[in-house]
């Protein structure tokens, strides 16, 4: 018997709060259980597996980071954009960062999948900011990849300390930002 109350939403928000504890790799039915006070298999009353929770964790996500993006971009164009929507997604994955590293990888499992619908809006909030520049609808593809590998990068490095010499992470970003808006305003060549 379930316990009395528990939703599939507490089970995945319980895991979202697990995996930016213990990172995205640690998080166990187990685990989530003994977080939820369940035993293990009380929570297959609710989800249908681990890869069930996980999918639905990366929709929570990407869900979440579609709000900070829109959120910060909203009114901006240019640079003004650009530096709201890398430092939007830097912000997320520094608070979330486990949470984050279920996006990674997570396939959409049709076209009415909620994954679909919250990464298409993060998407279409990038191609916004790029279309401010002028890219281009034939190149919009490639720089949107651009983007997001950037972003990414540079956001799971700073969270996974992989910036451990001695120039200033903020210093680094505000030059990050810079070098983006530059070859963006530029073109592709």
């Amino acid at each position: 018997m379930p316990r009395a109350g528990l939703t599939r939403d507490d089970v995945v928000i319980s895991a979202a709060g697990l995996a930016d504890e213990i990172g995205y790799s640690g998080v166990t039915m187990g685990l989530l259980a003994g977080r939820l006070g369940v035993r293990t298999p009380s929570l297959y009353k609710h989800v249908g597996s681990l890869a069930d929770v996980q999918h639905r964790l990366a929709t929570l996500a990407m869900t979440e980071l579609g709000e900070v993006i829109g959120d910060a971009v909203q009114g901006r164009s240019g640079r003004d954009a650009l530096a709201a929507m890398l430092t939007a997604v830097r912000a997320y994955v520094r608070a979330h960062p486990g949470r984050y590293m279920a996006t990674i990888g997570a396939e959409f499992t049709g076209p009415d999948d909620p994954l679909l619908a919250a990464g298409t809006r993060v998407i279409n909030s990038i191609s916004a900011v790029l279309r401010g520049y002028g890219v281009a609808e034939s190149e919009m593809n490639h720089a949107i990849r651009t983007i997001r590998s950037t972003m990414h990068g540079f956001a799971l490095l700073e969270a996974s300390a992989g910036f451990q010499w001695d120039a200033d992470p903020d210093e680094s970003f505000e030059w990050m930002i810079r070098f983006i808006d530059r070859g963006l305003r530029s073109g592709p060549s």
